[in-house]
């Protein structure tokens, strides 16, 4: 069961690295003599973002780690029931006794198995 868990958020962590938000470069042209007449540089573009997918999945994914280890823990934390060792196996051995026989109505020596 361990090794499960442990594979599952693995595997999360391997799969939530494709969603980091990643900005894209800018390609603005650079002029120096811009600056050099003691303008302020012209104001960052604000851009829009309407696309939450990323965040949303990094959330979900978040809920779902956070959720293993913390039903880990909860889970290893507590008593178990451990059942009982089982009771030792009973001392056994051959000893030759003397048993009738069935065909003559005499006696023969046999190895019988004797158990305490």
């Amino acid at each position: 069961m361990k090794k499960l868990v442990l594979s599952a958020v693995t595997a999360a962590i391997v799969a939530t690295g494709g969603f980091a938000v990643v900005d894209t470069a800018s390609a603005q042209e650079w002029r120096r003599p811009y600056y050099e007449n003691d303008n302020p540089p012209p104001p960052p573009r604000r851009r829009h973002h309407h696309d939450n997918g990323a965040a949303i999945a990094g959330g979900l994914a978040a809920g779902v780690i956070g959720g293993l280890i913390g039903g880990a823990i909860v889970n290893n934390s507590g008593p178990r029931y451990i059942d009982p060792p089982p009771p030792p196996p009973p001392r056994c051995w051959f000893e030759d006794r003397r048993v009738p026989n069935a065909y003559d109505g005499g006696w023969h020596m046999e190895s019988l198995r004797v158990c305490s």
